[in-house]
């Protein structure tokens, strides 16, 4: 295995894009992050037309599916909470009776 270096001497690492014109393709970068160096090559070969269309609407509809399950997470705690509160009003209130 070829060892590859930036600019600056540095091993150079492999990083995933995750832009629109170049989604999941890995790239080599420098590994000093917010380095002067700024250097990067391709580690994967351009992606098909075909691809570049497809990948983004994928990822944004995974995203948006990931979002909608942590909504409905949020709002399950949020209604047990609520039970759990009834419940204790519930047994609260036929107590001083």
């Amino acid at each position: 295995m070829t060892v590859v270096r930036c600019h600056c001497g540095r091993v150079a690492i492999v990083k995933t894009s995750w832009t629109n014109a170049n989604p999941g393709r890995r790239f080599y970068s420098c590994p000093i992050p917010d380095s002067n160096c700024r250097w990067i090559d391709w580690y994967d070969p351009p992606m098909c037309n075909r691809s570049l269309v497809i990948i983004p609407g994928l990822l944004r509809s995974r995203n948006n599916m990931e979002g909608a399950i942590i909504e409905a997470q949020n709002g399950r705690a949020k209604m047990k909470k609520y039970l759990i509160w009834s419940w204790i009003l519930f047994v609260v209130l036929f107590s001083i009776k």
